[in-house]
């Protein structure tokens, strides 16, 4: 029954990330696809993550597996991974039309203008720290009662 409501206000509260979100679907379609906590999971190829309303897209190998190897298994990072993405998707429910506006925009420049992943990287500051991904952590572990990211450096 919570996956019927999750879906039902993806769909309309969050209809504009979820219509990107399923293009995005289905230009996958060939991939893995499961649900998880009423999320449509994708698994694709592309080495980073994204949410788009109810549809999540993860890597099934993190770029930054290899920072961790020997301390956290690769499937501990994906699934932790997928708590931090689901927690996007709460972050979703809660903003509706403006959540591409108040958290897409802040969270993309964060993570890809390359000043920014410059000064993280040198300065050893986690991705997770900004307020974006660090809600996202929060909001998933809240909803799935699993752990997320925490403050791990992915640069």
């Amino acid at each position: 029954m919570k996956a019927f409501w999750y879906r039902l206000i993806q769909c309309t509260w969050g209809c504009l990330q979820t219509l990107l979100g399923l293009i995005v679907f289905l230009m996958n379609f060939s991939c893995r696809h499961y649900s998880y906590h009423g999320a449509i999971i994708t698994e694709w190829k592309n080495p980073s993550s994204v949410s788009l309303g109810m549809f999540v897209f993860v890597t099934a190998n993190p770029y930054f597996a290899k920072r961790y190897e020997g301390t956290i298994p690769t499937e501990e990072l994906s699934r932790r991974l997928l708590v931090h993405e689901y927690g996007h998707t709460i972050q979703s429910l809660l903003f509706g039309p403006l959540y591409l506006i108040v958290m897409g925009i802040p969270s993309t420049v964060w993570g890809f203008l390359p000043q920014l992943a410059k000064k993280r990287a040198k300065e050893k500051i986690s991705y997770f720290t900004f307020f974006t991904e660090k809600w996202a952590n929060h909001l998933g572990e809240c909803a799935t009662g699993e752990s997320s990211m925490g403050e791990l450096l992915i640069d």
